[in-house]
């Protein structure tokens, strides 16, 4: 054996002893340690303590100055009422103004003009004073409301939070039956969901897309109330990944 050989005789065991540390798996998974992927749901119920509607003035004139007048005196007695119930001038915000000729139907000849405003109602109990005095103040255009709240994103944590217990549990009850016990955690990947009507974005597509949930019906305030809260359902999934060993 020459020189050459007896150099490449020393060299190739310790290329293979490093190949034999290598993980088994791309993932992570140990030779001794048998892979399991787990999809879960979990859910959370919140009651909005925000809601947000839209009101607005829409009048007529034989000119467009005076159908514009007009709204603009109107407009201001409806904002004025807004913030007698209590709603500051911050929550208070212009949508849409616009004015146009009215060339059909008994109207023909006259101009509208119309201002909408989004109103944000930050305590959800003085939500119907609110709506009441936009009514009151001679609101002719009304929408809404939408419930929100404060903080959708805890409602969202509460949820995923859910989703990964329900993830180990049913990676628990695999493990268990095949006589295995969770070794640790590979990879957690959000797969998004919904609240109530918003579409909660994942890291990755889902297995399978989250159908969105309707709002609870469930009334949290007093029967008389226009405005009932209920409660929002935020479902997300979750897909995780975790090694198993033998006991």
């Amino acid at each position: 054996m020459n020189a050459r050989s007896l150099a490449l005789a020393a060299i190739l065991p310790l290329g293979l002893a490093a190949c034999g540390d290598a993980p088994f798996d791309p993932r992570g998974v140990e030779h001794d340690e048998t892979l399991l992927s787990v999809s879960a749901t979990g859910e959370a119920e919140t009651k909005p303590d925000m809601a947000v509607f839209q009101a607005g003035i829409e009048t007529f004139g034989s000119t467009g100055k005076a159908a514009s007048t007009a709204n603009a005196e109107k407009i201001g007695e409806l904002v004025d009422a807004l913030k007698a119930a209590g709603v500051p001038a911050k929550d208070i915000q212009t949508r849409s103004v616009g004015i146009t000729s009215i060339d059909w139907g008994p109207r023909k000849g006259q101009y509208q003009a119309n201002n909408i405003v989004a109103v944000t109602v930050r305590d959800i109990a003085k939500a119907d004073a609110a709506v009441t005095a936009a009514t009151e103040a001679g609101a002719n255009i009304m929408s809404g409301p939408e419930l929100r709240m404060s903080d959708p994103e805890a409602a969202a944590n509460t949820a995923y939070g859910n989703a990964f217990k329900a993830a180990e549990a049913r990676a628990k009850a695999y493990a268990d039956a095949a006589g295995m016990e969770i070794s640790r955690v590979l990879t957690i990947r959000d797969g998004g969901g919904a609240q109530g009507d918003r579409y909660l974005p994942g890291a990755v597509a889902p297995v399978s897309r989250m159908p969105y949930p309707e709002e609870m019906a469930e009334a949290a305030m007093d029967s008389a109330s226009v405005i009932q809260p209920g409660q929002t359902r935020s479902t997300v999934a979750v897909q995780v990944d975790f090694a198993l060993r033998e006991k």
